[in-house]
């Protein structure tokens, strides 16, 4: 179909369980009844395993994040569902889709491997008691969870892009009752071997190596069992994992059951609903199945309902055993303490934020007025100049404020949204400079494609994903940082609030926030420069291939500005975190924080100005239009 026939879908239309009207009402009210039940079950667990001195073991840590990944899942998918059944017009927005399909992707893996994790924690407690909590550490407990998140982060976010970077035809119905993989790859008119490829291998690698993780252990659990002489002591260890078993029947079973039944037996009916029991029911029993046949779950239930303000109490007993204290707000050290540099310094950032918030007003400006610079280069570059220009904004104006008061203080909240913000910002910007290098790669390799491939959809994607992904990692840092508890010391040794110097300052075990800033660091900075460098071999090979030298120059000055961006912002990174630990001192990392968040912010938009002919052009054309108007 030639790309003129195609039109933009904007938003699609569930089909929902049923188109029987008759039916409507009644399946509202019985949803409302499991989605009410699955909210109350989980954040009771939630709750329980929180507060309860006795449930603090790594088997209720396991089942609380169980908890939270279930109260996601059917959250993500019912209001919506519950919603449609009372209205005609049953659609969903083309983003709001992708967003749903993300998020629940995210959790469906997540429950995939929290079981695993589950279950050989349950091998451990069965077949190695003695060293139950010596095997099973809280470390371990952080790293299980953590390589969780991890998995299901990486496999939604390449499985929802894949999905989306297809054209989508005039059709825009989803058979289902949510936004689904298969679903939407059906509606597709562009070639889905990639996208059908990716999920499909997601999908085995990660069932396949949960599924290993499982019954290698309960094989490990059964064999010990039959081992022990007395039925008492068989019977208290069946007991032990009897709870998690019954949850890993009924899970894997409707999975099994949904996907390797035979193709003839497949019908749309079946599979909602098979959808329905793994997406809303099992969110419902997992709670019910611990309760019901755990014996220590139902004596916190009875301790929690017949005396809950005891539990409160007890569990801030705990909190002053262990030495915690409220903060208001902490001091920052700032760029340096000698007075006599107070008043240069402050003139000095004070130029700096200002050609960078004119510089990147403009850039934004330019390339949102400007009818020749409306290219998938300049897209990705407004959004740039927006991470900078806020990026700088987190930090120039309370650093500005600091020195010229001589009062280096910030209050708890401020400096919550402060570490939030630069997070985001920062974030975005290392994953908005990857999807413009594979621009650049796209323009030099792939020239007469080039809007083809890099359409209006697929821009979209690759800066929507980087926001929201910036927005989760940021709010997990914060929020994970700001429940802890800080020690009465609260000198911040920067000059903004930046997660090392803060967690540095926590009295609680800082184990679980070190090892999550880690892991998404690397894979943040991992992923991007990855991309990165592949785009640049690639586009290195094609410039080499050129014969003529001034088709070579050409291919390189569309890069140039670009490489040049690239090589200032990953080599202050690189520097900043992969330097030996003892060349590190406080000075050097001030430096280093100094110029990628305020200087290179204010050298992007310089370097897109004075090494872009087209910037220049559409500068040239603006101020004309100016003048002449004047």
């Amino acid at each position: 179909m030639a790309p003129g026939n195609l039109s933009q879908v904007t938003e699609f239309i569930l089909m929902g369980i049923s188109d029987r009207l008759e039916l409507q009402i009644p399946l509202f009210f019985v949803f409302l009844v499991i989605y009410g039940l699955t909210v109350a079950g989980n954040l009771g667990i939630i709750t329980l395993t929180s507060v309860d001195s006795r449930l603090q073991t790594p088997m209720y840590f396991f089942l609380r994040h169980l908890a939270v990944v279930n109260l996601g899942t059917s959250t993500v998918i019912a209001p919506k569902m519950l919603v449609n059944f009372l209205v005609s017009k049953k659609t969903i927005s083309y983003y709001g889709c992708a967003v749903q399909l993300c998020a629940f992707a995210i959790f469906i893996v997540a429950e995939i491997f929290t079981l695993a994790a589950m279950a050989y924690d349950r091998y451990v407690a069965v077949c190695n008691p003695l060293h139950y909590m010596v095997v099973v550490s809280p470390q371990t407990c952080l790293l299980l969870v953590s390589l969780t998140h991890v998995c299901s982060l990486t496999t939604a976010l390449t499985s929802t892009s894949c999905v989306f970077s297809m054209s989508y035809c005039s059709s825009n119905v989803i058979n289902h009752f949510y936004c689904d993989n298969v679903p939407l790859l059906a509606l597709s008119c562009s070639d889905t071997y990639v996208p059908e490829t990716a999920v499909f291998t997601f999908s085995v690698i990660n069932l396949f190596f949960s599924m290993i993780i499982v019954l290698i252990s309960y094989f490990n659990i059964i064999l010990a069992i039959l081992r022990i002489h007395s039925s008492e002591g068989r019977h208290k260890a069946f007991s032990t994992c009897a709870s998690h078993l019954t949850a890993v029947t009924v899970f894997y079973g409707t999975l099994l059951f949904m996907y390797l039944q035979p193709g003839t037996n497949h019908s749309l009916d079946t599979d909602k609903m098979a959808s329905v029991f793994y997406t809303l029911v099992i969110p419902m029993l997992n709670p019910l199945i611990y309760s019901l046949r755990n014996k220590d779950v139902k004596d916190a239930w009875k301790r929690f309902l017949h005396n809950p303000c005891q539990s409160l109490i007890s569990w801030i007993a705990w909190m002053d055993k262990h030495n915690l204290t409220v903060l208001n707000g902490f001091i920052l050290l700032g760029v340096t303490d000698l007075p006599e540099l107070q008043a240069p310094l402050f003139w000095f950032f004070f130029i700096v934020y200002m050609v960078s918030s004119v510089g990147n007003l403009g850039l934004i400006i330019l390339t949102k007025i400007d009818s020749r610079l409306q290219t998938p280069m300049y897209f990705f570059l407004r959004h740039l100049a927006f991470c900078d220009l806020s990026c700088s904004t987190a930090v120039g104006p309370k650093m500005l404020v600091n020195l010229a008061a001589n009062q280096h203080t910030i209050s708890y909240n401020w400096c919550a949204l402060q570490l939030t913000f630069f997070s985001m910002f920062i974030t975005s910007e290392n994953l908005i400079l990857s999807a413009m290098a594979y621009d650049r790669y796209v323009a030099i390799c792939n020239p007469l494609l080039y809007r083809v491939i890099m359409s209006q959809r697929l821009c979209h994607l690759l800066v929507a994903v980087p926001y929201l992904y910036s927005v989760f990692l940021s709010l997990l840092t914060t929020i994970k940082i700001f429940i802890s508890s800080f020690c009465g010391y609260h000198v911040i040794r920067h000059f903004y609030c930046d997660s090392l110097p803060l967690i540095s300052l926590l009295c609680s075990d800082t184990h679980e926030i070190k090892l999550i800033i880690l892991l998404f660091a690397a894979l943040t900075l991992t992923y991007s420069l990855l991309i990165v460098v592949m785009s640049y071999i690639l586009i290195l090979v094609a410039i080499l291939r050129m014969n003529s030298a001034e088709g070579r120059h050409k291919a390189f000055s569309i890069c140039g500005s670009h490489l040049t961006v690239i090589v200032i912002f990953y080599g202050s990174l690189l520097f900043m975190y992969v330097r030996p630990k003892s060349s590190h001192s406080l000075d050097t990392d001030k430096m280093a924080s100094l110029f990628y968040t305020l200087v290179i912010p204010m050298l992007n938009p310089l370097i897109y100005s004075l090494r872009n002919k087209e910037v220049k052009n559409a500068l040239k054309r603006t101020w004309n239009v100016c003048k002449y108007s004047i």
